[in-house]
């Protein structure tokens, strides 16, 4: 009998406990939690090479205000096989996303990131003007 209203009870708890379980959390089309935070901004900036060193000859200099990033690369950089990583404000995220190496050999056309706000309304997009040195 004690086994019998063991199972009872444990048949009446699932279903309670599933429902307990189940995703309340908005999510977007890339599976990120949409979160309730407005900023959108870039934090820190680095340019690896194709060995995952980075390639800048200095910090990269990020301006919030104009939205852009400036970075120097030092003489000789394969800038057809660039890793750019972004560090952003908590929950925002990145468009296009960044899967592999980037080709920012044309200096003239800068690349253009856009930053999303964790509660997906606010977008700023940021240019990354990359120099060689000299």
């Amino acid at each position: 009998m004690k086994k019998h209203i063991k199972i009872l009870v444990f048949c009446l708890l699932v279903p309670f406990v599933w429902a307990g379980c189940k995703k309340d959390f908005p999510i977007d089309e890339d599976g990120l939690l949409i979160t309730n935070r407005g900023e959108c901004y870039v934090s820190s900036f680095e340019l690896l090479g194709s060995d995952f060193q980075t390639v800048r000859s200095k910090a990269a200099v990020i301006d919030t205000t104009a939205q852009t990033i400036n970075v120097e690369v030092f003489f000789g950089t394969d800038l057809k096989n660039l890793y750019p990583q972004f560090s952003l404000v908590t929950d925002a995220k990145l468009d296009p996303k960044i899967v592999g190496r980037v080709d920012f050999s044309d200096l003239s056309n800068p690349k253009t990131y856009t930053v999303i706000s964790g509660n997906r309304k606010v977008k700023k997009p940021y240019t990354v003007i990359i120099t060689v040195q000299k």
